[in-house]
């Protein structure tokens, strides 16, 4: 994370201590929307480029939204002022049918996906935003009404993905009214996007209540600084949910997990539901929970029962006793249809296993095993199956041509073939 500026901005010194992470890539991307802060950052990449030896290529991406009319105009504008500034240029057009709610949910993972895929096609390798001080104490309002954790308070990082795109954040310590002074100064004239003043979205009612927060003492500085803070008890949470996880959780080849209970209660609340919430995003093929709060309830409610039978979370089917946790992955949700194993190829199965052909062979097939008697397992394992029947179902099976089981779950009954389970 770039450390807090002290000299002014328009030194090169601040270029420098906010840019110098560049100097690692080839090609950068600038999401650019034409607005002061935005422009401001394009400006200021542009001249540290500039004044530094082999800086990386830049490449500017704008989006039109197909929100409002004028928007096509002001991308023309970014990629005007781009080429003005002798930085490469794309203007990209949202075109897909627009969702009646979440709209500006739906503009930003559209406006992400549009860019990587851009992005992708240049070489760029990181995308660079401008978000700033205002933009994260905003955020971090937001998600402590939305009763956020530590993991959310710490709001947006520096260094980020989202879906695939690598993303950099410089300017989160920068108080935009000097973005704003630059693109003045610079004689540029930025847009002013309506809906950055629309109270019916819940951001904008957040930026109009902060000079209010101000006057109480909640201003972004300082909500700034609680959300270093929280990175740095969400970091050192991680470490020991990390070291919990690897100590208590029992992940079978079949992907269910087992976690021991006396040990599970022995945790505190906070490392417990961290380690409840990993186990259940590798048995679940990584879903993603909507809300800390449901996997706090889930939490709970083994805490609370002395069984726990039957319930479902994230694709996962949960039960509970006295002597252990038991998830395994839940029927009917989603599970992949049968894909082919082409000689040499890999694929990754339900976003829980692994499974390459290794060899020249071709008519292999990789599917859901679905029934399968555990007699009949047991013959292929030659041990005892104790998983749950869910677990058992939902587990890939790996056939050839004449149908004959080449793998199952995580075990390979054929050295062509190698599976390995997923745990992240």
């Amino acid at each position: 994370m770039p450390a807090r500026l002290t000299p002014p901005l328009t030194s090169p010194e601040a270029r420098e201590q906010l840019f110098a992470p560049l100097r690692d890539y080839k090609a950068i991307g600038l999401g650019v929307s034409g607005g002061p802060d935005s422009v401001g950052l394009m400006l200021m990449v542009k001249q540290w480029a500039d004044e530094t030896p082999d800086a990386p290529t830049i490449f500017v991406y704008s989006v039109d939204h197909g929100l409002r009319p004028e928007a096509a105009g002001e991308v023309h504008g970014v990629l005007s002022l781009a080429a003005r500034l002798g930085l490469a240029a794309r203007g990209l057009v949202w075109s897909d049918d627009k969702p009646a709610t979440g709209i500006q949910e739906a503009a930003r993972a559209a406006r992400y996906r549009l860019i990587r895929e851009a992005m992708r096609q240049d070489g760029a390798e990181l995308l660079l935003t401008a978000h700033h001080i205002s933009d994260q104490a905003e955020t971090v309002l937001m998600r402590l009404a939305h009763g956020s954790g530590i993991e959310g308070l710490k709001g947006m990082q520096a260094f980020s993905e989202i879906e695939g795109l690598k993303i950099f954040r410089p300017l989160l310590d920068v108080d935009p009214k000097e973005l704003h002074g630059l693109v003045a100064d610079a004689g540029v004239e930025a847009v002013n996007d309506p809906s950055n003043a629309d109270e019916h979205y819940e951001r904008v009612r957040w930026r109009a209540a902060l000079p209010q927060l101000t006057a109480l003492g909640i201003d972004p500085p300082t909500l700034l600084r609680l959300s270093r803070r929280m990175a740095d008890a969400d970091a050192a949470l991680a470490k020991i949910a990390d070291a919990a996880f690897d100590d208590l959780v029992k992940l079978d080849g079949f992907g269910a997990a087992r976690i021991e209970r006396v040990a599970y209660d022995a945790l505190g609340s906070a490392v417990a539901t961290r380690v409840l919430a990993r186990v259940l995003a590798n048995v679940g093929g990584h879903q993603k929970a909507h809300a800390l709060g449901q996997i706090e309830k889930l939490h709970d409610s083994i805490g609370s029962e002395s069984a726990l039978k039957n319930t479902t979370l994230l694709g996962c089917v949960v039960r509970a006793d006295e002597h252990g946790i038991v998830v395994a992955r839940e029927l009917g949700r989603s599970t992949p249809a049968d894909l082919p194993l082409a000689p040499g190829s890999e694929i990754v199965w339900d976003n829980r296993f692994r499974i390459r052909n290794v060899s020249d062979a071709a008519g292999f097939t990789a599917g859901v095993a679905d029934y399968m008697p555990r007699h009949k397992l047991q013959e292929f394992l030659g041990f005892k199956v104790t998983a749950p029947a869910e677990a058992i179902r939902t587990a890939p099976i790996v056939r050839n041509g004449e149908g004959e089981v080449l793998a199952l779950g995580g075990w390979s009954f054929d050295p062509r073939i190698a599976v390995e389970l997923i745990i992240d």
